[in-house]
Parts: structure tokens; C-alpha cells; sequence
């Protein structure tokens, strides 16, 4: 793990840590929306009292003008919501119902969070005590102000706590936490630019729209230069990405409402500059059978039995001019030739928008142990009629028995490789990477398994003669063997001396 990666852990496992003594006092589907809700909840009204305590200090009376607050992007907090009141009614019995309160108010004020904010905390199966000590542990230890760093801090500790959720919900997770390398990867291939169009038409909690920021502002760029467009189907989901872009001050549009991408597409005439999504992975039951003449299916009618070509056609049909997609796909996408897949793919080959897969390694997801794949899709390719592929299953290291991560060295190797390819200066690497033209996709079927194109990686040439080596070989093993019958003597010998016959 790289030092980068390992940085600044404490305080994010720290609230995660405080957060726990919660597990076991409230039913586990609403745990992570009392917690999620808390971390906001604290940071909007130490945002507020930041810039409310400037406005006292000015003297011009505008400390209780909303429009004072929202020129900021900050959110106004009426009195009852802001956290002294919480904390002062922390170990009172009322403490859940103060808290359901706030949000209500937060909400009546603030119209873009309606709906959003939970208020499940007077629920009678949340230990009224044990929230009293968590509301105490974040008043001692998120003395928040508005700076950029305390954005970054409560936006990452808010990561931090979705990423622990989705590791403890297994499944379930998968439906709202992309894990952070391969988010990182997309971006760092994609490059975002100031001035454009990023959009996900499934974006779970909202992570591609926050490294994406964070590309632009890392190379110079102004974050309120992005124009940030997302859908989410699940409610739940949906609210938490929206408090997420509230705490990182990042203003998306995610329409005001959960829907489904299919069938009620919120941003019909989007052209986005970039897309990036890890849609749901071989998604069944997608409602086929009600879009059969859809304007998206310009490369046919994606199969009943499976959304991933379904996906694959609306996120093109969102692309500007010289849009960039990248997305992640389970691997049955790269070969399936069953229900008419086969024939969309071969379409978008032949229409020169693949310009790059990668294969990742396995565990790399907290919900799926399936194989899967990083699909970049391009108009206008730099490289026109060519296309990359990259083998990256070797790649990254397990940070415990089940997950596995990539470095930051990893992600820019990546980076690097699709870089090079694009400035025509990539040279092949048996078993990681290969350049192919059309007419070697068309060769193997328009199937795109990078396998198929990298080969196998070179070993090094072993010059020793076949029959000396066989002869040093055989001397070896036999050398082995009669080291073994001298190490069971000797066993033998010494149990039979303490009176065990074998």
C-alpha cells in the first residue's frame, strides 16, 4: 500500500469506530442512514456557523439572510438545527426527536434537501443513551470549519464510513459504494477537464463525481467549472449521493426525484463530455419488452436477459461530439454472443468507438467475486481504427483475505499505458498490454477479451540444455528423497526412545 493511500486514516476510522457502538442498538438497514445523516448533519451547521460568525463580525446585519449564506454554496441552518442545540440535548431522552427536528428544519429551508434527510433518530429501537455518546464524540472531535481541507476531511470520513458499508453489507454494497481504485482509475485515464459535462446514469453515492472534481482541481482547473448530472434509481442511494455533493459543495443536478435510467431518463437531451458509471452488473428483468423502438438502441435491441448493452447504447447516446465514456462491466459483455449481443458489439467495433478495455483482477469489489472489466468508449479516438488492450489481473495486492486494492502506482501505471497509446507511442508488452487494428478484433470474432491480444507473458530464456538439466534435476530429487528416509529414521529413533512404536 503506498503511503499515499495509507495517509490520513486515523480521523475517518476514528468517527467509524465511535459511529460502531451504535451496531447491535438499531436495526441494520437503518444504521447507515443514522450514521450517514449525523456526519451531514455536523457539517452543515459547522458551515454555517462559520460563515454566520463572519457575517456578526462584518456588523451589516446580514447574519440571518439566507441569500448571505447561499452565494457561498452554504446551507442555511435555523436555530433548532444548529449543533449547540444537538449537543446540549444529547443526554436528555428527547435527543432522537431534537435531531428528526433539525432535519425537518434543515429541510424546510433548504428546498433542494427535501425528501433527503433521515429522520428515523426517535425511532423507539435506537438506545436514546448510546446516541447521546455519539452525538458527544462528534461535537469533540469534528471542530469543522468551511475550509476546502474540512471539506475534504468530513467528504472523505463520509467515504470512509459508505466504503465500511458496503464491506459489511456484502450484496447489497455493490449498490451504492464503486470502490475508490477503480473510480480512481477511470478518472485518471478519462482526465476531466474544466468547463465540461460529467454525468452517471447510475450513480450510486456519487464517487466518480468526486474524484472527478478532484482531477480537475489537482491539475489547475476550477471545481465550480464542472457541470455534474447524475441518476440513481434506489431512494436510499439517491439520498445519500445527494449529501455527499452537499458536503463536498460540489452543486449536481439529480433531478428531484429517484427514477429508473430506462424508463424515465431525467436528463433525456444531455450530451456529456464525459461519462462514468459501474452500472448493475448483468442486470435482468430490465423492462426490454416496453422499449423495443427506443431511439438509444441505435446498434440494436439489447436482450431482455441482460441490461449490459442496454447501458453500453444509453451512455452513447448521451456523448457529446468528443465524448469519453468509462465504465465497468462484468466480463460476459466482452464475449457474449447470445440474444443478439454479439451483433451490437461487433456494430460499436466497427463504428471505431472502443478504445480501450482492461482487465481487472478479481476482489476488487466489497459485493461481487465475478471477473470484470474496464470498457473505455470514444468518439473521435485519437488513435482512429486502433484499440488498447490491457491485462491488469496481476495487478494491485489484498489488503486482507477477501479484497484486493491497487496503489496509486498502479493506477498511474495505467494511466501512463493508456496515455502512451493515445500519443502513438506505446510499444506492445507480452501478457500486459497490446495494441490491435480492426482486422485483428474482426479475426477473433469481435470478441475484446484482452487475453485474446497480450498473449502470455515472456519468461526469461533458460539456455541450459535439456538433458543436463534433466540429469541435475533428477540428482536433486534423488538427493531429496534420501534426505527424507534420513529424516524419518531419525523420527522413528527418537519416538521410539520415549516409548511410541510405530
Amino acid at each position: 500500500m503506498s503511503e499515499k493511500n495509507n495517509a490520513n486514516i486515523g480521523f475517518e476510522k476514528q468517527i467509524w469506530n465511535a459511529a460502531c457502538v451504535l451496531w447491535g442498538h438499531i436495526p441494520a438497514a437503518e444504521y447507515r442512514k443514522v450514521i450517514v445523516g449525523l456526519i451531514f448533519l455536523r457539517y452543515i451547521s459547522s458551515a454555517f456557523e462559520r460563515k454566520y460568525n463572519q457575517l456578526v463580525a462584518e456588523g451589516d446585519g446580514f447574519e440571518d439572510d439566507k441569500d448571505a449564506y447561499l452565494m457561498d454554496n452554504i446551507f442555511f441552518v435555523p436555530e433548532q438545527a444548529r449543533w449547540g442545540v444537538i449537543s446540549a440535548a444529547a443526554h436528555t431522552p428527547e435527543i432522537g426527536s431534537v435531531i428528526d427536528e433539525a432535519m425537518r428544519a434543515i429541510e424546510a429551508e433548504n428546498k433542494s434537501l427535501k425528501n433527503v434527510l433521515p429522520k428515523n433518530y426517535a425511532s423507539p429501537d435506537l438506545d436514546k443513551r448510546v446516541l447521546g455518546d455519539v452525538v458527544d464524540i462528534f461535537t469533540n472531535n469534528m471542530d469543522m470549519d468551511d475550509t476546502d481541507e474540512s471539506k475534504d476531511l468530513l467528504g472523505r470520513t463520509y467515504e470512509y464510513c459508505i466504503a465500511q458499508f458496503a464491506a459489511h453489507e456484502g450484496v447489497k454494497g455493490g449498490e451504492f459504494y464503486t470502490p475508490s481504485s477503480i473510480v480512481k482509475t477511470i478518472v485518471s485515464i478519462l482526465k476531466p477537464f474544466e468547463n465540461c459535462r460529467v454525468y452517471d446514469p447510475c450513480c450510486g453515492s456519487g464517487g466518480m463525481f468526486v474524484q472527478s472534481i478532484k482531477f480537475v482541481q489537482a491539475h489547475s482547473g476550477n471545481r465550480n467549472h464542472v457541470s455534474v448530472y447524475g441518476q440513481e434509481s434506489n431512494a436510499d442511494t439517491w439520498k445519500m449521493a445527494k449529501m455527499n455533493m452537499a458536503i463536498r459543495g460540489i452543486d449536481a443536478d439529480f433531478g428531484s426525484y429517484h427514477a429508473d435510467t430506462f424508463f424515465n431518463d431525467l436528463h433525456k437531451s444531455l450530451k456529456a463530455d464525459f461519462i462514468m458509471a459501474n452500472p448493475p452488473f448483468n442486470l435482468s428483468n430490465w423492462g426490454a419488452d416496453k422499449l423495443k423502438d427506443d431511439v438509444r438502441w441505435k446498434y440494436g435491441t439489447p436482450p431482455a436477459g441482460n441490461a449490459n448493452y442496454a447501458w453500453i447504447q444509453h451512455m452513447i447516446h448521451h456523448l457529446a461530439p468528443n465524448g469519453k465514456i468509462g465504465l465497468v462491466l462484468a466480463n460476459g459483455a466482452l464475449s457474449s454472443q447470445s440474444s443478439g449481443e454479439g451483433e451490437i458489439r461487433k456494430r460499436i467495433i466497427k463504428d471505431d468507438l472502443i478504445e480501450g478495455i482492461i482487465a481487472l483482477p478479481t476482489q476488487l469489489f466489497y459485493s461481487v467475486t465475478i471477473p470484470v472489466t474496464l470498457w473505455f468508449i470514444t468518439k473521435n479516438k485519437k488513435q482512429k481504427g486502433k484499440t488498447l488492450f490491457i491485462d491488469a489481473r496481476k495487478m494491485g495486492y489484498m489488503v486482507d483475505r477477501k479484497h484486493r486494492d491497487f496503489t496509486d502506482e498502479d493506477i498511474q501505471k495505467l494511466a501512463d499505458t493508456f496515455e502512451a497509446f493515445q500519443n502513438g507511442t506505446l510499444e506492445d508488452v507480452k501478457g500486459f498490454c497490446s495494441v490491435a487494428d480492426l482486422q485483428e478484433i474482426e479475426k477473433q470474432d469481435f470478441i475484446l477479451t484482452p487475453g485474446r491480444y497480450v498473449g502470455i507473458e515472456e519468461v526469461e530464456e533458460d539456455d541450459e540444455p535439456f538433458e543436463e538439466k534433466m540429469t541435475r534435476l533428477t540428482s536433486e530429487l534423488s538427493d531429496m528423497f534420501i534426505k527424507s528416509h534420513e529424516l524419518e529414521d531419525e523420527i522413528r529413533r527418537k519416538l521410539g526412545a520415549i516409548g511410541y512404536e510405530i
